[in-house]
């Protein structure tokens, strides 16, 4: 895969909190920054309420974006009556990559041990986009973009990856 040209592409920032601004949310810039250093286009950021109808506007906005292929989204994806941001994305997913979570779930564990089960890390795929949700601790979002995002979403990187496969993602949808 060493001889395929890196393709760069749009990600969008989603930042589930109460309390946050953009001043002082670190996860958020965190994601922001590793994706411009990782040579992709931030193509939008925002922060959300915990409000299930918020999000899931704000992150069908997105969808709707052309200039927006993936969506990360942090926090909200514990257990609290907050929590919401896996209620308010799950029902969009017309299919949810499993995977992602357990990959999560193993790159935490060796980090935060037994805790890690108080995440509920997932991800999809709507309408020819991404979405992947993680936890609000900027630590999670480094492990997330660094041990999973950053090579998954480099064309370059091999076996295989979810860059080359964005332009089928949608071949259900066409048949219908």
């Amino acid at each position: 895969m060493a001889d395929r040209a890196f393709m760069p592409i749009g990600i969008a920032v989603m930042t589930i909190s109460d309390t946050r601004t953009l001043a002082d949310d670190k996860s958020g810039q965190t994601l922001a920054d590793r994706i411009t250093t990782a040579g992709h286009r931030l193509s939008g950021r925002c922060i959300v309420t915990d409000d299930i109808e918020k999000i899931r506007a704000a992150a069908e906005a997105f969808i709707a974006d052309a200039a927006v292929d993936v969506i990360i989204t942090t926090g909200g994806t514990g257990l609290t009556g907050r929590d919401v941001t896996i209620e308010a994305l799950r029902p969009l997913f017309e299919k949810e990559i499993e995977g992602f979570g357990v990959v999560f779930h193993m790159i935490s564990f060796a980090k935060i041990k037994t805790s890690t089960m108080q995440s509920r890390a997932t991800a999809g795929v709507v309408k020819g986009k991404y979405i992947f949700c993680l936890p609000g601790s900027p630590g999670a979002c480094k492990d997330g973009w660094d041990e999973i995002l950053v090579h998954q979403l480099d064309y370059r990187h091999g076996p295989c990856n979810f860059v080359e496969i964005m332009p089928r993602l949608e071949e259900g949808l066409r048949r219908k």
